[in-house]
């Protein structure tokens, strides 16, 4: 099967932002390295423990510094952004590295509503049903030939993400719901569902992705992968002490605690933790990923041959233990590492 990475570039309590970014530079040529497909960054504003506020450019970082996998955004909040500036910023990435760049979209603004206002001063919209077109927008600049806007006047105007394109990159719909799934279906789309959220709603969305598919320029037939949130150590035990600070987290921004950076293995140990906080960790230790290595891959297998895809993205959620390096994230390319001796290396013999 074939395995790729989704980074939202956590920033730990040991961490600046450089550091993280540092971290995640080292992930991702583990990724690329170890034989993984594909390396997604997210895009989230204003979170003490998220450092991938602008994928474009951390992307841009990423594919200068890896050398066969495929980088892109996992995805980027097109409420957010102008659907010019989006194409121009992803044509330009495909020039410098062509055949290597994805470009996955979502609805959602991935913020909170002051953000979104904050975001939405550039001119653009908040309005999520403005979203098919300003799809549809991205797609037609970014093709050699461009879009053509008509004028009040009746006068043609032509529009280009790039003056001469010899290749575009692969856009993907990303999404946690039915809609998500539909508008993929009618657009004949590759369609990514977020499974790592909740673990809910998959099978559905995928099913009506498949049953709705209809044929495009870009796509014969459905095509989709799905995300889990998976950390894998030497030791099962391990693992669950390294799972710790990230589930603590999420539990903090399901009972709306105040977020601060990522806490290490030995912090999120001697946390001030709510019943309520502990119920949610217990919860996602039933849908997270959370075992050695090969307990780990089997679950990853499992869970491809479940919902019928060959590919699954992992979001590596271990955090450290004080004393690693500040501008390293070993136990993340552990899980890597560890998965793809099982399922990379194995699948590749």
């Amino acid at each position: 099967m074939k395995l790729s990475v989704l980074d939202l570039v956590p920033v730990r309590t040991d961490q600046n932002s450089s550091e993280a970014i540092a971290a995640s530079i080292g992930l991702a040529q583990a990724a690329d390295r170890l034989g993984y497909t594909r390396y997604w960054v997210a895009e989230h504003h204003n979170m003490a423990s998220v450092a991938s506020t602008n994928p474009p450019i951390i992307i841009a970082i990423l594919a200068s510094r890896t050398e066969r996998i495929r980088v892109g955004s996992g995805g980027v909040m097109l409420p957010n952004h102008a659907p010019l500036v989006v194409a121009e910023q992803f044509a330009a990435l495909e020039a410098v590295a062509p055949g290597r760049i994805d470009l996955a979209l979502g609805r959602a603004p991935g913020s909170d509503p002051l953000v979104t206002a904050v975001l939405n001063r550039s001119g653009a919209t908040s309005d999520v049903n403005a979203f098919p077109n300003s799809v549809g927008d991205i797609i037609a600049l970014l093709s050699p030939e461009g879009a053509t806007v008509r004028l009040t006047s009746g006068q043609e105007y032509g529009l280009k993400a790039t003056p001469r394109a010899t290749s575009v990159p692969d856009v993907w719909l990303l999404g946690s719901s039915d809609y998500s799934a539909q508008l993929a279906a009618s657009m004949g789309l590759p369609y990514v569902f977020a499974h790592h959220f909740s673990g809910e709603g998959t099978e559905r969305a995928l099913d009506l992705y498949r049953s709705q598919f209809r044929p495009s320029e870009f796509l014969e037939a459905p095509r989709t992968f799905l995300t889990a949130n998976v950390v894998a150590a030497d030791t099962a035990d391990e693992a669950s002490l390294l799972a710790l600070p990230q589930m603590q987290q999420m539990a903090r921004l399901r009972t709306n605690d105040p977020l601060g950076a990522l806490l290490t293995v030995e912090e999120a140990l001697a946390a001030d933790v709510t019943d309520l906080q502990k119920e949610f960790v217990e919860r996602m230790r039933g849908t997270w990923i959370v075992d050695d290595g090969a307990g780990a891959a089997a679950r990853v297998r499992q869970l491809g041959e479940r919902f019928g895809v060959d590919e699954v993205m992992v979001s590596p959620g271990a955090s450290a233990r004080q004393g690693t390096a500040s501008d390293a994230a070993p136990a993340r390319i552990r899980t890597l590492e560890l998965l793809a001796e099982q399922l990379l290396t194995s699948d590749a013999a």
